[in-house]
Formats: C-alpha cells, structure tokens, sequence
C-alpha cells in the first residue's frame, strides 16, 4: 500500500494515474521546477544515491516488506478486511480475471487460431482477435420477462423515449496527454483485433515506453545500472527461453 497522499507536491514521484495531480507532477519532473533535482551532471550525490533517486522515479514499487513499511503493510490487510466485510467488489483483481477468462474461454485467436494460454507473450508480427460476443459492453443487455411486462404497460412516448436513451460518457479532466496506441501495435476498432508489431524500442530523445524523462538521459541510465546490479526478481534470457510461454517470430502457432 502506498502513503496515503500518493500525488504530494512536495515529492512530485510519478504515478501510473490519470490525475490531474500526476500531470502536473510529471510536468514539474519533466520540464518544471524539479526537472533541475534529476541532472546529475554537478552533482554532490554519491553514485548509489543517484541510482537509487533515479529507480525510484523511474519505478517506485518497491516491496513493502523490501522498503521497511510494514506498518502500512498491516494498515492494508485492514482495509482488504474492511471491504471485505462491506462486500466492496475488488475491481482491480476482477478486471484482471476476466480478461483471463475470455482467454481461457476461447474467445482469443492467435494469428487465426484459437489460444487458451493467458501466460503467452507475444513474439513480433503477432495478431490478436477478440470475439466481439466476449465483450459484454459491446453487447445489448437482455430484456428479462418483468421487464417486458413493465414496458408493455407503459404509454408508448415513455417506452420510446426509454429505448432511445443512452449512457453518458464522459472523459476525466486533462486525459488527453495520457490516450495514445504505441508505434509497435496496429490496433483495429472494427474488427476487435490488434498485430503487435514489434518490441518497443528506445533511442536519443524517442522512447515508445511512456516516461517522462529522456529515453537516454542520466535517470533511465541509472536506473537501469540499479536493476542490472541489484537484480530483484529478473530472469536471464537462458531462463525465458526456457518457458514454454515464450514465443519466438519465426515459431507457428
């Protein structure tokens, strides 16, 4: 669980969140007053600090247990329990199970053939099709018998009236920044179906992965020297090979 006030000015750490707080937090890292606090250049700051500072902006999710922050830890199982016993739906957990479940299910094609498993990552040049009978939202809700009956009895201006009305939607403030499909996946609405292209990439001053910061400035660079000589929970690419999971381009399906 993270501190309470996640989008504190003071701290202006970047959050995968679509807040307007976060915005402006990411403008201040990126080009505003904080920007300066990231330029390692003449700075007094030890090299480990500069790598710590820079994992941290670049990620910020260290375990609880790993940062010493058991006591929010416990403040967590609390409010699990809590939801729990008010019968709070958890919907992170269900969105999650059910895109597993159209998986399983079937609903999925894999370059034209039907693929049940979830833990498959992709290769280049792979199509994913999504049945449009799996997506509920896309669906008309069925028309249960009482409901009929209520309809029927109703004069007929309400019934029409009912039938034309439509769910509003509403984008959240300042969301634009944060709509886009990457460069390495062809997306069609149409057809319910994606190709993913390529790996993403990065070079001087482009980065398909979305970050703030320069793709090959000081903060990824030390980040990345933290992760490669920390080491916390990687594979090496022997290891992935080995995964049934893992496919490579030139594999058939």
């Amino acid at each position: 669980m993270r501190d309470a006030n996640v989008f504190a000015f003071r701290k202006a750490m970047p959050r995968m969140s679509w807040s307007p707080r976060n915005l402006y937090n990411l403008w201040r890292r990126s080009c505003g007053a904080e920007a300066e606090a990231i330029n390692f250049t003449r700075s007094p700051k030890t090299l480990f600090q500069q790598r710590w500072i820079s994992k941290a902006l670049v990620a910020n999710g260290d375990l609880d247990a790993f940062a010493g922050r058991t006591e929010q830890l416990e403040r967590a199982k609390k409010k699990a329990y809590d939801e729990k016993r008010k019968g709070l739906a958890p919907v992170g957990s269900l969105m999650l199970a059910e895109a597993r479940r159209v998986v399983i299910h079937g609903s999925i094609l894999l370059n034209g053939k039907k693929h049940t498993n979830a833990n498959t990552r992709l290769a280049p040049g792979d199509m994913i099709s999504v049945d449009p009978a799996a997506i509920r939202f896309l669906q008309e809700p069925g028309s249960s018998k009482a409901k009929s009956e209520v309809l029927e009895s109703l004069p007929a201006q309400s019934s029409a009236s009912t039938k034309s009305s439509l769910t509003p939607f509403n984008l959240p403030p300042y969301a634009s920044p944060f709509i886009f499909i990457p460069a390495y996946a062809e997306v069609s609405f149409p057809t319910c179906s994606a190709i993913y292209v390529r790996h993403p990439t990065a070079r001087p001053g482009y980065s398909e992965i979305p970050t703030p910061y320069d793709a090959d400035g000081e903060v990824i660079r030390l980040a990345w020297e933290w992760y490669s000589k920390m080491r916390p929970r990687t594979r090496s690419k022997s290891q992935m090979a080995r995964e049934p999971e893992n496919r490579r381009p030139s594999e058939s399906i």
